[in-house]
């Protein structure tokens, strides 16, 4: 009887830490998000000249002829990778492996701002894309297609299936890992 008890108390103090952990880890992530109008809104800190010389680097805007032009567009286009990350790291549905096809665009996007030779920043994405979605878009589609099967051969809901295809890792590290 007292080992019952024990181990009771132990299952409790464990849900008790978990849930102290996914609160912190909540808090984070929701602060991580509030900050995101402050992080677009630092461009105002660069100055409106062609050189911007800090002590760590020197960034001469030849194609916008403006350092601050060309670091508003650079977060137009950063924030939005920083929130799907967010997103691809935190979501727990099935299709969470899409969220890579407008991350890889964003990506490339931010990789030709930085390229100030071109003319036309969003204009051949498409083409990098294609790898990328050719392998993305059937794998969803063949998840989708076991949902729908199983959901044909059992008396479960699609929410019940849904729930069984999440991933739940422990940490971040572990959500990570399943990637590599």
């Amino acid at each position: 009887m007292l080992k019952k008890q024990q181990k009771s108390i132990e299952r409790e103090s464990n849900k008790l830490q978990t849930g102290k952990k996914k609160y912190i880890t909540g808090t984070v992530i929701a602060t991580i998000i509030a900050i995101t109008p402050y992080l677009f809104y630092l461009y105002e800190s660069v100055p409106q000249t062609k050189l911007w010389s800090t002590f760590l680097f020197d960034f001469n805007s030849n194609y916008y002829e403006s350092a601050q032009t060309a670091f508003w567009i650079l977060t137009g286009k950063i924030i939005p990778i920083y929130l799907l990350l967010i997103w691809f790291f935190t979501c727990r549905h099935w299709w969470f492996h899409v969220l890579l096809v407008p991350i890889a665009m964003y990506t490339f996007q931010v990789m030709n701002i930085l390229n100030d030779d071109l003319s036309y920043v969003d204009e051949f994405q498409m083409i990098y894309m294609i790898p990328i979605m050719a392998i993305i878009i059937p794998s969803i589609y063949l998840i989708r297609a076991r949902i729908f099967n199983k959901i044909n051969d059992a008396t479960k809901s699609l929410e019940e299936f849904e729930e069984e295809f999440k991933i739940s890792p422990k940490n971040f590290w572990d959500k990570v890992k399943q990637y590599f």
